[in-house]
């Protein structure tokens, strides 16, 4: 892919607007995983459990983007990620991290569990790469060092303006739609250009709208469950 092309560029912010959103929990594992450590070793996992996650990581994705070369599974990858981005939008996830007391056992626990909730980030940046590997390494390279460091701040930007989430399940189910329309069987559907982003529009509506409205009927559910049970008190 062109550096100069906007299909490189388009792509390249998809990833890391992907890895910023998705990789938000990095911060609360690290935190969970490290928080009966001594200050001084805290330093230490941090740095050597984000690279050992961001390596196993790097690592899936690259074997993700060439698997999804297959012909179906780059269909079957849009059709799960738009389930992906529909979760996004609508749950909230638990973390059931131990905390740790020595710096190699905590050091695992985070590159352990970075590697299982780490599966829908894999999917999504390898499809929104097109089956680019440099794009793979150069989202890695901007996005790593954000959710290292900024990681803590991000999660709480995103408390503060929750539609970051929103953004960010509507880039997914682009990249959905993206990789639905690019899968090389479906390739006779999608010849009109008015069909084929049409779809990829509807995609996107579709995902976030479904997932605005079972958002807000979570909400008043819980509300309701809060009022009877204020009552039964």
């Amino acid at each position: 892919m062109d550096f100069l092309t906007p299909d490189f560029w388009s792509a390249l912010l998809a990833i890391v607007v992907i890895d910023l959103v998705l990789a938000g929990d990095n911060a609360i594992v690290i935190g969970l995983a490290a928080r009966n450590l001594p200050k001084e070793n805290q330093k230490k996992v941090i740095i050597w459990g984000t690279v050992g996650a961001i390596v196993i990581r790097a690592a899936a994705t690259l074997a993700v983007v060439w698997l999804l070369k297959i012909p179906g599974l780059l269909l079957a990858g849009g059709l799960i990620l738009v389930v992906i981005a529909y979760k996004l939008m609508i749950e909230e996830k638990d973390h059931d991290i131990e905390a740790q007391n020595s710096v190699w056992a905590a050091i695992r626990t985070i590159i352990i569990a970075d590697a299982v909730m780490g599966l829908d980030n894999v999917l999504a940046v390898a499809g929104a790469a097109h089956g680019d590997f440099l794009l793979v390494v150069i989202g890695l390279l901007i996005s790593v060092p954000i959710v290292v460091w900024g990681s803590t701040l991000f999660l709480k930007v995103i408390d503060k303006y929750p539609f970051i989430i929103t953004i960010g399940a509507g880039v997914l189910a682009w990249t959905a739609s993206k990789m639905i329309v690019g899968e090389k069987f479906m390739a006779p559907y999608f010849e009109n250009g008015f069909v084929k982003y049409g779809f990829e529009g509807l995609v996107v509506l579709l995902v976030l709208g479904l997932g605005t409205w079972k958002k807000r009927k979570i909400a008043q559910e819980r509300a309701s469950e809060k009022v009877l049970a204020r009552k039964k008190a």
